[in-house]
């Protein structure tokens, strides 16, 4: 199939319009990292679903995401943050996924190193605080706030470092890019300090996504969550 009708064809079922989202976390977060984008889609008259993520490895993780899918019925919307975009890249193929969102997210190709690819740009400030222990990990306090949080004011941030999740140190090998098939946004996040700017774009041009850039830190869904609303609801067919 020539490129250009390989195009139209990912984008032909999120034309078509969705009702359900399906929201995934990143590590170092729950799904309540989702709290304020969630009011702003189910005003628009979509049924959303926030996965808790139990992190203890990226099968378990995309275990969790399909069994949420399953739930759905019709066109959903698939949406990772940060590391929750290797989850959905993992399982997005599935059928009733119409469309893939990712903020400030990871999208691997399948069985690509994401450590050997992080490392072509610029170590992220966030690294430093990253601990590990018994097979997780986890962010100090200190880089929380400056590196991971930066933008959110400090007593929410504090509020979102007690709920963190522990993610395990197994390395997360996906075994599927469903970013190949699917129609992909992409919201970047130009004053991240944890996943580098200039690879969210890399990979954004690379899944050639609708993408949207924001003076925003890692936890844009926190601190622009009418930009990261408006984002699903175009991906839904409901902007």
């Amino acid at each position: 199939m020539p490129a250009a009708q390989a195009a139209e064809a990912k984008y032909a079922s999120a034309r078509s319009g969705a009702r359900n989202v399906v929201l995934v976390h990143g590590a170092y977060a729950d799904g309540s990292s989702w709290s304020k984008v969630i009011p702003l889609l189910q005003q628009a008259g979509l049924r959303v679903t926030s996965v808790q993520n139990p992190l203890s490895s990226l099968a378990d993780d995309a275990r969790a995401v399909s069994f949420a899918l399953d739930q759905q019925d019709g066109p959903t919307v698939l949406v990772g943050h940060s590391y929750g975009g290797a989850v959905i890249s993992e399982v997005g193929i599935a059928e009733q996924v119409s469309a893939l969102v990712f903020v400030a997210a990871r999208a691997p190709e399948a069985g690509e190193d994401y450590a050997a690819l992080s490392a072509q740009y610029p170590s992220p400030p966030v690294t430093s605080g990253i601990v590990s222990s018994g097979g997780y990990k986890w962010i100090s306090q200190d880089a929380f706030l400056r590196d991971f949080a930066n933008g959110v004011p400090k007593e929410e941030a504090l509020a979102l470092y007690a709920a963190q999740g522990l993610l395990s140190t197994a390395v997360p090998t996906t075994s599927a890019a469903a970013w190949q098939e699917k129609a992909c946004w992409y919201a970047v996040s130009r004053d991240d300090r944890t996943i580098d700017p200039d690879l969210q774009r890399f990979m954004a041009q690379r899944m050639k996504a609708t993408t949207v850039e924001l003076d925003a830190g890692h936890l844009s869904l926190v601190t622009h969550p009418q930009q990261i609303a408006r984002l699903i609801k175009s991906a839904a067919g409901a902007a």
